[in-house]
């Protein structure tokens, strides 16, 4: 008898099988670590009591059993999504609520604002935030948890998510009070380079990159550790393990008085976007992104259309 088999399973399979690399599914796809995927690999393998694919050096194929699992895996897992973007369509409108997901701090007077807003197009809903790990780069919306989100880019750059930018802010480092560099009124990047940095996880991908800085480095980044919130990096920044890049707004709205937040120059912008599965016209999805975008103008510009990414 084959034990019941996970959806999620199903779905690790699948992209596994279709980029061909244990690596790229996790990092690119799936945004959990390789080892984890390794092993729910291996446990569907032993739930189906069979060899799904075959490694000869660095090439990874499918096995026959593989190969005839394919379709049915794919039609399952879409079948899937498509169960949940229904319950979660029928919920809303029952419940008239949107789940709105979120990593840092939205502060800003953007929550108050939006609210009172949705409130006048859509009166009667209500808005409901959770706030996701930085271990997951989608906040919450690859597996449904939320419906829309307000976060940082970049989003992973697959085609899943589409977005609009509601305000741009510069970026300004954290360091321990008694740093070297907090008496500096600005910081140039160049100061940061050699400094220990407290990171995302890994699986945050681009957004890791994009905190540490990676583009504007001559070389990678010393890494002292690894937080998956907000709170646990300045946690770590306050204890003098390591710096951190933050948002303008996020350095007012996160103070503490063991810690000193001061402007970064040589480094391009931070982005906060309103964040949703491509393909979701739910009517309140564009109505929270228009209003956002509304809301958001006294902070700054707004982008003045949908930035899908393919």
């Amino acid at each position: 008898m084959v034990m019941d088999v996970h959806v999620r399973d199903l779905r690790y399979f699948v992209a596994v099988a279709e980029e061909q690399s244990f690596t790229r599914a996790a990092s690119q796809r799936l945004f959990i670590s390789q080892p984890a995927l390794s092993k729910q690999i291996r446990q569907l393998e032993r739930s189906l009591r069979t060899t799904l694919f075959e490694r000869k050096g660095r090439t990874l194929r499918l096995t026959p059993a593989g190969e005839a699992l394919l379709p049915h895996a794919r039609r399952l897992a879409q079948d899937w999504e498509a169960a949940l973007l229904a319950v979660s369509e029928a919920s809303a409108q029952a419940g008239a609520m949107v789940r709105v997901g979120f990593q840092t701090r939205i502060g800003r007077g953007l929550v108050p604002a939006v609210t009172a807003r949705m409130h006048q197009r859509l009166p009667g809903w209500k808005l409901v935030f959770r706030q996701v790990s930085w271990a997951d780069p989608t906040v919450g919306l690859a597996q449904g948890e939320v419906d829309v989100a307000i976060a940082w880019l970049p989003m992973p750059d697959t085609g899943a998510l589409s977005w609009r930018v509601v305000a741009r802010e510069e970026i300004w480092v954290a360091v321990a009070r008694g740093h070297d560099l907090a008496g500096l009124p600005m910081v140039p990047f160049a100061d940061l380079v050699d400094e220990p940095f407290i990171a995302l996880p890994r699986t945050a991908g681009a957004q890791r990159d994009f905190w540490l800085g990676t583009a504007a480095r001559p070389f990678p980044a010393v890494i002292a550790g690894e937080a998956e919130t907000a709170e646990e990096s300045f946690e770590a920044v306050a204890a003098g393990l390591g710096i951190t890049l933050l948002s303008a707004g996020n350095a007012d709205i996160y103070h503490r008085d063991d810690i000193v937040c001061r402007p970064v120059s040589g480094l391009p912008p931070s982005e906060l976007a309103v964040v949703w599965r491509t393909g979701d016209n739910r009517q309140f999805i564009d109505v929270f992104a228009d209003v956002c975008c509304a809301c958001s103008h006294p902070m700054a510009p707004a982008s003045p259309a949908s930035e899908p990414k393919a």
